[in-house]
């Protein structure tokens, strides 16, 4: 779903918000209904190996990608062979096929799964499980599902729901809880963390501390605190910013945060395939203020080699404020379920 996820439906106090949720709440309790049905329907499969889910309740970013990318990394340097798995959104194939960034690009196997292969062995499959099969018959004792709460498919040894937990002001992670599209929610919260195993909240790394009242919300639920951390400086001098993302804002403000000398930032559509036009557009937004281009890794893997040519990357990395607690839950987990 190609879009920008309107503001509105993280704002709890404002008249338009609430007019226009009333509007599109039945479309939401039929969202709801087939979700709730689809997953009460499924008979989940196990692959032969342990599964962990990465996803969150919401449409739109919440950090999952790079919390799959974390867990991947810890397992693997743990001596796990841990290898992604992804639905692989906005790629043409529909596999099991194992990624490969030296021969696949965005169009073929989508951005994240790029992402993905860049540290660990990652495959894409529609079929889920299809590609925990094929992953499995190459040696996966556990696979790490990027974007999998929504679905039944596989059996799951565990469930992580990643929250986006950046409040402020009126603003809120979950919205008033409406479904969508009269809201953020894939289904409601309630019935969301029923089949979560742990959650973990995501923070900027200019804000101190998780909201008390988000985190009364995962009561009973183990809550782990994690930061997308730059893994660089962004680069020197006057920058024009872009970013195809679900919520491009959030790009714009941790650019500025980190001491980029921002001057101009164009949002897209979330996973947006940049065509002539719109590079030339930004070059000429460049052009003007004397400016570089600078854009999210998961942009960037999207852009073509010529385009890559003149555009800085800027990624960030899941870093947990307590990385040992983390393995150690992942580990005992997985070993308990043996």
């Amino acid at each position: 779903m190609k879009l920008n996820t309107p503001r509105w439906w993280y704002v709890r106090d404002s008249n338009h918000a609430r007019m226009t949720r009333t509007v599109l709440k039945p479309l939401g309790w039929i969202w709801a209904g087939a979700t709730a049905r689809r997953i009460a329907r499924t008979a989940p499969v196990d692959p032969g190996c342990a599964v962990i889910s990465v996803g969150n309740l919401t449409v739109g970013g919440s950090g999952k990608t790079p919390v799959t990318r974390e867990v991947l990394r810890l397992l693997r340097t743990a001596g796990v062979e841990a290898q992604g798995l992804s639905r692989g959104y906005g790629g043409r194939l529909e596999g099991p096929v194992r990624v490969d960034p030296q021969t696949h690009a965005a169009e073929d196997v989508g951005d994240e799964p790029l992402m993905l292969a860049q540290g660990a062995p990652a495959w894409i499959a529609r079929d889920r499980v299809a590609g925990a099969r094929a992953a499995a018959s190459q040696g996966a004792q556990v696979l790490v599902l990027d974007d999998g709460h929504q679905n039944p498919a596989l059996q799951k040894t565990i469930s992580l729901i990643v929250v986006d937990g950046e409040t402020r002001g009126d603003e809120w992670p979950f919205g008033d809880g409406s479904v969508f599209p009269s809201g953020p929610m894939r289904e409601p919260l309630k019935a969301g963390l029923a089949r979560a195993d742990a959650v973990v909240v995501m923070l900027p790394t200019d804000v101190a501390t998780a909201d008390p009242e988000l985190l009364a919300l995962f009561s009973g639920l183990p809550v782990f605190i994690a930061r997308l951390t730059p893994e660089g400086p962004p680069p020197s001098g006057a920058q024009v910013g872009f970013a195809g993302i679900a919520k491009p804002w959030k790009v714009e403000r941790s650019l500025k945060a980190a001491g980029c000398d921002l001057v101009d930032f164009v949002p897209f559509p979330d996973h947006a395939a940049y065509s002539a036009r719109d590079m030339g557009f930004l070059r000429d937004r460049a052009a003007v203020y004397q400016a570089g281009l600078v854009t999210t890794e998961k942009d960037w893997v999207r852009l073509t080699p010529e385009q890559r040519a003149d555009v800085a990357a800027w990624p960030v990395v899941a870093r947990f404020e307590d990385q040992p607690g983390f393995a150690a839950f992942l580990t005992d987990r997985i070993q308990s379920a043996r």
